[in-house]
């Protein structure tokens, strides 16, 4: 009786790894490659990594690509595969992922073939985090930073053209930040608050799409407390530089309200970064 039990018992085994198998098998949802990561060399794994991406599986070439870098450490498979995880992981949009592993790779080979194109990786990362100018704009800044080392480090990678354009993006919403507050204070009559606000706009961000309203809100608001010298600078730089702009028509008929117009104080702030605009800096 116990041999026969044994004896079925044993049977039981075979036939539910069998049935494993062949589950294993025609399940589609199952990669049975899963099955050799600990084991598979590191030019295997990469390969089906690959393999994985042109299918789409993005994933399972995530878990090839790891796997590699944790079983090969500082091989160059390893730094390879990084430069892979890396990509895999932002096209997943697992951004902090992404850019985990973007930072290792450049703090680890800073100075390899792929490392303009991880650079540029981090930047891609910060920027698809960019939301509207109502909301913080963390992510515009650590976007300047990460493609200004992209321009910076790697000045003859074919990726400075849209890392630039990815900067002159970021620059216009941290800029249309500053525009949004200050409306905010010019709605509440807070004038010197919104001035700050227009003024960093001017200053710091002149080459953007908000200078025009930056200096017609200048001229409005030092008109309104009675700064009229101010208001005709803002309005003479502003007419300096964009004559056919609306802004600037509705800057020139406030003045004209209080039989004023625009002239410029040559010792004003506003004259100065006047000078900056005329240069194109």
């Amino acid at each position: 009786m116990m041999k026969t039990a044994r004896a079925l018992f044993a049977s039981l085994l075979v036939l539910s790894a069998g049935a494993s198998i062949s589950g294993c098998q025609s399940d589609p949802d199952i990669d049975i490659t899963k099955l050799g990561l600990e084991t598979d060399p590191p030019d295997v794994l990469y390969t089906q990594g690959l393999a994985n991406m042109k299918a789409g599986n993005m994933a399972e070439a995530a878990r090839k690509f790891d796997a590699i870098d944790r079983e090969n450490p500082f091989s160059e498979w390893a730094r390879k595969a990084l430069v892979m995880s890396t990509f895999v992981k932002y096209r997943q949009g697992k951004l902090d992922d992404a850019l985990a592993s973007g930072n290792r790779y450049m703090a680890q080979y800073p100075k390899s073939q792929d490392a303009a194109y991880v650079q540029y990786l981090i930047g891609l990362t910060y920027s698809k985090q960019i939301v509207d100018v109502t909301q913080d704009q963390r992510a515009s800044a650590k976007t300047i930073e990460a493609m200004q080392a992209v321009v910076d480090n790697y000045p003859n990678s074919e990726y400075v053209d849209d890392a630039q354009a990815k900067i002159r993006y970021a620059r216009d919403q941290l800029a249309g930040k500053e525009m949004q507050i200050g409306r905010y204070y010019m709605e509440r009559k807070e004038y010197l608050a919104a001035i700050s606000r227009f003024r960093i706009v001017v200053e710091k961000y002149p080459n953007t799409n908000q200078i025009e309203e930056a200096l017609a809100r200048l001229v409005e608001a030092y008109y309104a407390m009675g700064i009229v010298d101010e208001a005709q600078t803002a309005a003479a730089v502003l007419g300096h530089n964009y004559p056919d702009s609306q802004w600037y028509a509705d800057s020139y008929k406030l003045l004209q309200t209080g039989g004023a117009e625009p002239r410029e104080n040559k010792g004003s702030w506003i004259a100065a970064a006047g000078k900056k605009l005329l240069l194109g800096s």
